[in-house]
């Protein structure tokens, strides 16, 4: 779970150059939910974003599944607006990097 320990961390110091060096060059990111595709530098913005807002908590995040090629991730988290999403995540991995990450969410109550 070495992949896996490096972004939990990251994103728990909300520490932006370390998580995006944890993601390929060539890296896509595919929401279901909306149906939208980001590339790295899109990505990036987002979750830059998302680290700026104080209200923005992950609230628990675990491990489903981790081996060279592939990381499979659940996380619950809380954003600005006070929602809260339960994520499933999907990461493809390429020479220790994620290359491709899917992700599906549904809103909690």
């Amino acid at each position: 779970m070495k992949l896996f320990r490096a972004i939990k961390k990251a994103n728990e110091e909300r520490d932006i150059e370390t998580l995006m060096s944890l993601y390929h060059d060539d890296f896509e990111f595919v929401r279901h939910q909306s149906g939208t595709t980001l590339k790295k530098s899109e990505y990036r913005v987002l979750i830059s974003g998302m680290f700026a807002e104080t209200s923005y908590k992950e609230i628990m995040h675990r491990c489903i599944y981790e081996n060279d090629d592939i990381l499979v991730e659940h996380s619950v988290m809380r954003f600005q607006d006070g929602s809260r999403e339960s994520l499933i995540s999907v990461k493809m991995l390429e020479n220790g990097q994620v290359i491709r990450t899917e992700t599906g969410a549904s809103l909690m109550k």
